[in-house]
């Protein structure tokens, strides 16, 4: 149902504006934005007395893992890694049911949706039942995402990742990854299924092939040809360059380094999101910038692995494009993963404001704008910007919280980010013009918190 939104101030694509008049097709894209406009006594539509911004994408999602944040912060016997952890993920991935997973997914979605997230793509990989074997319906699991979506109301762009091997040099997968595998033929077969279900749901869809490790160059042609017989603009995302043992790995393998090896056999472009890309060489940073493929950057979930610092003033320096995921949802915070992704690079240069644009400029516009520009080509949604075309996603702002008493215009945003106290600075967030999230809570709270809380309860 159409409908027009009246806003006090709003940060639209060319800048800021004051009393702006939004009007929204049926399908919740933004068809006029009319500028410096009086409101009548008769206005029927809806009104919006915070500060707008748009809204942010997450392009990096696993959404199971969400269930088990915290529950790997204990120490084993030798030295904690990125491997370990993987040890108590694929034991804790073994019981999840596919009305645990939609229970899972329904609140991280609610979460991400309260913290300003109005996008997400899930990098979804838990295919098969708890013996391996497909249920009945091979696209059950993914149709369990979609659900989740639909019972929250948030952007999803299911990513169905091809996996097939447990390391280079094609190593039979282990026990561990029996939910996760597919033949060539079964990958095609969920693809068609996926394409089928995003139609339904009015959603997107792309592929993730999972890493080099787990399939090989072959694979990877083979899955990006069944995607261009489907939508020849979908996404291509893949984890790269993680971690430093995959990087030796791939040397000893394919005699390259991970992304040196990607850009030697692939065509990179715009489609493409590297996740992670953490170790890079100088020349591989330029290289993948001027492909126009965009980095999904998980700061949180990276410091948490223990993975390392991404090279990004050397990215920026070449206008690479990027965008924020939370990847394992140890933290469902934009503003933290965009301070800390800040505050790791002040670290490094021992310097303060180090990503900003230019002399004077502001520090949380250039993070949070960039941000959700890269997600949103990263995911081929129609978001990222307020702009006439794009879907009607967006933040009111709590102008009266504590943090943002007597801001204006980029110090809004500024404070939002770096001022962090609570999640009192949002007052209410929008996708495709409902409001989903009022005053803090979501439309459907109780409903997915009681479902949620049954799931933890069985699977932990």
């Amino acid at each position: 149902m159409a409908k027009k939104i009246f806003v006090k101030h709003i940060l639209l694509a060319d800048g800021w504006a004051e009393n702006v008049l939004i009007e929204i097709d049926e399908f919740g894209i933004i068809a006029k934005l009319s500028k410096n406009q009086v409101l009548t006594s008769d206005f029927e539509g809806e009104r919006v007395s915070g500060s707008i911004i748009p809204a942010m994408v997450n392009n990096h999602s696993h959404a199971f893992q969400w269930a088990m944040a915290g529950l790997a912060e204990q120490s084993g016997k030798g030295k904690d890694s990125f491997w370990s952890w993987r040890k108590i993920m694929y034991d804790f991935v073994g019981k999840i049911s596919p009305d645990d997973l939609e229970a899972i997914a329904s609140a991280l979605y609610m979460q991400m949706l309260k913290a300003g997230y109005t996008s997400v793509g899930e990098f979804h990989y838990l295919h098969h039942d708890i013996s391996g074997s497909q249920f009945a319906n091979p696209a059950e699991m993914s149709q369990r995402i979609f659900a989740a979506a639909q019972n929250t109301g948030i952007n999803v762009t299911l990513l169905p990742v091809f996996y097939r091997y447990s390391g280079f040099g094609q190593q039979a997968p282990n026990d561990g990854q029996k939910r996760f595998i597919h033949s060539k033929e079964d990958y095609a077969k969920l693809l068609n299924l996926v394409a089928r279900l995003a139609d339904k749901y009015k959603q997107n869809f792309g592929i993730a092939p999972h890493s080099l490790r787990a399939v090989s160059e072959a694979d990877i042609h083979y899955a990006i040809n069944q995607l261009n017989e489907l939508d020849a603009n979908a996404p291509i995302h893949i984890h790269i360059a993680e971690q430093l043992k995959e990087v030796e790995d791939c040397q000893a393998h394919y005699g390259a380094r991970p992304i040196e090896w990607l850009l030697d056999n692939f065509e990179l472009n715009h489609r493409w999101c590297l996740v992670h890309a953490t170790h890079m060489t100088y020349a591989e940073v330029k290289a993948v910038a001027d492909s126009n493929a965009v980095v999904s950057i998980c700061t949180t979930t990276e410091a948490n692995l223990g993975d390392g610092f991404f090279a990004m003033q050397d990215y920026k320096a070449h206008q690479g494009r990027w965008g924020i995921g939370s990847d394992s949802h140890i933290s469902v915070s934009a503003t933290e993963e965009l301070r800390w992704l800040e505050y790791q690079n002040r670290l490094l240069s021992h310097s303060r404001t180090v990503l900003t644009g230019g002399d004077f400029s502001s520090n949380g516009h250039y993070l949070w704008s960039r941000a959700a520009q890269g997600g949103a080509q990263s995911l081929n949604n129609q978001t990222g910007e307020l702009t006439v075309g794009n879907k009607a996603d967006f933040i009111e702002l709590n102008n009266n919280s504590l943090p943002l008493l007597m801001k204006s215009n980029h110090e809004l945003i500024d404070s939002f980010i770096f001022n962090q106290q609570s999640n009192q600075s949002i007052a209410s967030v929008w996708c495709k013009g409902q409001k989903v999230v009022a005053d803090g809570e979501h439309h459907a709270e109780q409903a997915i918190i009681t479902n949620f809380k049954k799931t933890l309860a069985r699977l932990i």
